[in-house]
């Protein structure tokens, strides 16, 4: 082992005084590893509530680099990688509370639970308002599987950053807690390492990787991740672990979010770099908007190389949250604004040849064309349900579509491969339609086309079989189900009843209508419904009387298909 230390048993002081004797505006609690703002005491008499974190050493900066205006009030050291004890949390509260009270920010380990826990409930007896808000945001691990929970990591530190700026604007203990609780929710982190670290005290690393392995989704103690696996290119690093944060936040395009790429220790800034630049471009490509990034250190595991990587879902007022001053030695001055650089895009797919393209005339065109012609017509109808359940823009991404498509079919393939139709009408989609309307039509398209493989056009099992497969990629993607009230109380009667009218030895003609039927009424069903997704689902009863603007536009494109396959026998 080759550490820069004296004594290990003095890391922690020895670190924790170097810490504050670089900067003035922090201060050491006598005989404590706890790192105090010097002007605690005035920020108290302010009527400003206080925040601690803390937990083992070891993940320098956090927290003593945290501590100061706009961020932490106190961050409380244990040895690395070991919690700190009840008594530590308690001398710190006592030591920067005031009349506001106290919120204490902890990451989801079973020590800091327990310590931070016990500290609490000891201060309230005392007379002193405390709250704490618990951070695990590592998605490497399922919210509800057989561990100790989800993990706290670098998604801790923007729990900082915004709480400690609303203390600082003066809101209260139970708005400040509040405030915590909603960023924690909006958070996803997930990291890899490259190397393992080696604890002091340990003196040799915590666990062993070959030159061409990577571990995925471990903790910032060295614990084993979720996967050992081959190196592979930044790009595929950041795609994956992108993947999994954006699963689980289920972002969709349009969504707003703030970045930080975070160096697990050993990591130079020129691969920090090369992270971000991926992290971005991948981002961009699913069509998350962000706002805020930023590349560094802010928690670490030791001497660990690798990085994880944070989203957080914002809005206007978390964003003047991270964009308001703080006084810190670790969190950056600048403001996470990014670049207005012009990014060349990629280049666009080739075009069918013009011999293989959509012909004018064709079948498949006339019904898409119909389709079109309807929702168009129907923008207004569809504004007004939206604007009295939703957000209102339903109409005009549903004309949207219809006007993409109508500029792009000519290009599109011909109809003797439906399924190369429905990909290039859901690419289309997806271009040019955002919300949740254009990733879900989008999906739908993209199952059907699955489907359609290598089968005739005009099989009407086949398509069937498409129609249900459709449907169930929806499902996933949108997390809705039957009687949520939404484009799925349509979508999935009409499913069934398309495939149960076949099976039965209807016609073509007789089935479809059977499918429109079921859609109509499943639209009509929707009025009677508690919403449970989407945008209507934050009106609550409120909603009911009205039927989903979603489901209603099913009904009126599917009927649009069948008008269009009757008039072209």
């Amino acid at each position: 082992m080759k550490k820069l230390i004296n004594d290990v048993s003095q890391v922690v002081p020895d670190m924790l005084n170097g810490l504050v004797a670089l900067n003035p505006h922090l201060a050491l609690l006598q005989g404590k590893t706890i790192v105090v703002r010097a002007d605690a005491a005035q920020a108290a008499s302010r009527g400003e509530v206080a925040l601690i974190s803390g937990g083992g050493a070891g993940h320098e900066p956090a927290h003593g680099g945290y501590v100061g205006a706009g961020m932490l009030s106190a961050a409380v050291a244990g040895e690395v990688f070991t919690s700190p004890s009840t008594d530590a949390v308690l001398d710190a509260i006592r030591a920067v509370a005031g009349p506001a009270g106290v919120l204490l920010i902890v990451k989801n380990y079973t020590g800091d639970r327990l310590n931070f826990g016990l500290a609490a409930e000891i201060a309230r007896a005392e007379g002193i308002p405390v709250e704490m808000v618990i951070v695990a945001d590592d998605v490497a691990l399922s919210a509800h599987g057989q561990h100790a929970g989800r993990r706290g990591l670098a998604g801790t530190v923007l729990v900082h950053k915004i709480a400690g700026a609303a203390a600082a604007q003066g809101a209260s203990l139970v708005e400040v807690a509040q405030v915590a609780r909603d960023t924690i929710a909006a958070l996803a982190t997930m990291g890899v390492a490259l190397t393992p670290c080696t604890v002091p005290a340990a003196g040799k690393p915590g666990f062993t990787l070959a030159d061409n392995e990577i571990e995925w989704g471990l903790g910032i103690h060295g614990e084993p991740g979720i996967e050992r696996g081959a190196l592979v290119p930044a790009d595929a690093i950041v795609a994956r672990l992108l993947q999994q944060i954006a699963g689980d936040l289920k972002l969709q395009r349009g969504d707003r979010v703030a970045l930080l790429v975070n160096n697990l220790g050993g990591t130079p800034a020129s691969e920090l770099d090369i992270v971000a630049d991926a992290a971005l471009r991948d981002l961009r490509t699913r069509g998350v908007e962000v706002e805020r990034a930023w590349a560094g250190t802010f928690l670490s595991a030791l001497d660990m190389a690798g990085i994880s990587l944070t989203v957080v879902r914002v809005h206007d007022q978390l964003l003047s949250l991270l964009d308001a001053p703080a006084l810190t030695s670790a969190w950056p001055t600048l403001g996470g604004h990014l670049a207005k650089t012009p990014v060349k895009p990629a280049p666009a797919a080739p075009h069918a040849k013009r011999s293989d393209r959509m012909a004018a005339d064709a079948r498949l065109r006339r019904v898409i064309e119909a389709v079109c012609a309807c929702l168009t017509g129907a923008e207004a109808v569809l504004t007004d349900m939206d604007q009295r359940v939703g957000d209102g823009d339903l109409g005009i991404s549903m004309t949207r579509a219809a006007q993409g498509i109508r500029d792009e079919i000519d290009e599109w393939p011909a109809e003797t491969d439906p399924a190369a139709v429905l990909r290039a009408m859901s690419a289309t989609i997806r271009r040019v339609v955002g919300g949740t309307s254009g990733p879900l039509y989008a999906i739908l398209l993209m199952r059907a086309a699955a489907t359609l493989d290598n089968v005739k056009t005009n099989d009407v099992r086949a398509w069937s079989a498409a129609f249900s497969a459709a449907v169930e990629g929806v499902s996933e993607l949108g997390g809705a189900h039957p009687g949520d009230r939404t484009m799925i109380d349509a979508l999935h009667p009409a499913a069934q009843a398309l495939q149960a009218a076949l099976d039965s030895g209807k016609n073509e003609d007789a089935a479809i209508s059977a499918a429109v039927d079921a859609a109509v009424d499943g639209a009509a069903k929707t009025a009677s419904m508690t919403p449970k997704r989407g945008r209507s689902s934050y009106l609550g009863d409120r909603a009911l009387g009205f039927a989903d603007p979603g489901a209603h536009a099913v009904a009126l494109w599917l009927a649009a298909v069948r008008d269009a396959l009757a008039a072209s026998r």
